[in-house]
């Protein structure tokens, strides 16, 4: 693999620390801004939405922006969302800061899934996209936990402080890594975009990633408040299952990438969709009880995020073939769409526990990934009888 996918892996773990770590300082942050867990949970919401709108909104805006440069510009306005998060002075600033970074991390994702594309043969380009996001997942298995017990012991804050240093380091492997000389795709017309907006296939697509991945958070963001509350484990205990979490997560989605490449999109998403859905139900079933749930949620995470690599070269792949001349509006969309399922499945959730309770937010979120796995077989149909065909079985 190029050397410059590895400064866009380093960038994403940056990106992708500050994404999630939210997660596992929900009822910190409750606690000392004096607002209910479903509250802070909003937290979560409205960075994806500031996300959903960046994606398409500002990729489309910046096209005629060299990519380097669009990086570089990306990777200082998330640095500084976040000191503006470290240094905020009540729940409103939190919030406005958490959305602004949202709207450089959708542009981030967008851009560098379709240079990860550029760099590799076509035949790689799962796997190219799955190193991508694998600067994701590792954020999970060592950023979101280390981030986790920072925040629970010297205050939130230090966690945004943190999450500054990583900008300034994702910022200068970028500039140091990441060629110059970058192949320029046309910019994307109005036609050209339209083709993107009004393609069946593609808004299936989004379709998919939004109810599909996104129903997973109507669990995950409240993960360490079910962990706390209901299977009775401690706070340091949860930043540990965090890091195992995330662990699993990380070979999951170097696995997701691998089984795109090799059975096609469709077909791994089918296996991938109905392990998630397994996962939650197991984790519903076995969350008051310390060893089970733990040994759950380790083989939840392999599949959690598993999908994002073949939903994310499947866009890519009908995009090409529906819309030559928008594939990175395309590639923004999608990222828009896994971001308005994070929010919707986080807002779900909050509701869920309002409601319910946080013990029913596992069984929850199996039934809308289920949902999910009937809409790609759908989109398996589609493509079948569609005139040009991709290899997506």
């Amino acid at each position: 693999m190029p050397l410059a996918l590895w400064a866009l892996t380093i960038s994403a773990f940056a990106v992708g620390t500050t994404e999630f770590v939210i997660v596992g300082l929900l009822p910190t942050i409750a606690a000392d801004l004096g607002v209910s867990i479903p509250s802070a949970g909003l937290l979560v919401s409205l960075y994806a939405l500031g996300v959903t709108i960046g994606a398409p909104v500002l990729t489309a805006m910046a096209d005629r922006v060299p990519r380097k440069t669009l990086l570089l510009l990306l990777l200082a306005l998330f640095t500084l969302g976040n000191a503006y998060a470290a240094f905020a002075p009540d729940y409103g600033s939190l919030v406005a800061a958490r959305f602004i970074t949202g709207l450089a991390h959708g542009v981030f994702f967008a851009i560098a899934s379709t240079i990860a594309t550029d760099l590799v043969e076509p035949e790689k380009e799962s796997s190219a996209i799955a190193l991508v996001f694998l600067g994701l997942t590792v954020a999970l298995v060592t950023g979101v936990p280390l981030g986790t017990f920072i925040g629970q012991n010297f205050g939130w804050q230090s966690t945004f402080l943190g999450v500054v240093a990583l900008g300034v380091i994702g910022f200068i492997a970028s500039a140091i890594l990441v060629p110059a000389n970058l192949t320029k795709t046309a910019s994307a017309g109005i036609k050209a975009q339209l083709q993107v907006l009004t393609s069946p296939r593609l808004l299936l697509i989004y379709l998919i990633t939004a109810i599909g991945y996104g129903g997973n958070f109507i669990a995950f963001t409240f993960l360490a408040p079910m962990l706390n509350e209901v299977t009775g484990l401690s706070a340091g205990a949860v930043s540990l299952v965090l890091l195992l979490y995330g662990a699993s997560v990380a070979v999951g989605n170097i696995a997701g990438g691998k089984l795109a490449d090799r059975i096609g999109a469709v077909s791994s998403l089918t296996v991938i969709f109905a392990g998630l859905a397994i996962s939650l139900v197991a984790l519903g079933a076995f969350l008051t009880s310390p060893i089970a749930a733990i040994a759950v949620a380790a083989f939840w995470g392999g599949f959690a995020f598993a999908n994002v690599p073949p939903l994310q070269s499947y866009v890519v792949q009908i995009a090409r073939e529906v819309s030559p001349g928008a594939v990175d509006v395309a590639s923004g969309l999608n990222i828009g769409a896994f971001n308005l399922g994070i929010a919707g499945g986080a807002w779900a959730g909050g509701l869920v526990v309002e409601g319910i309770g946080l013990a029913a937010a596992p069984y929850i979120a199996a039934a809308v990934v289920g949902v999910g796995i009937v809409l790609v077989r759908l989109s398996g149909r589609l493509n079948a009888t569609a005139p040009q065909a991709v290899a997506a079985e």
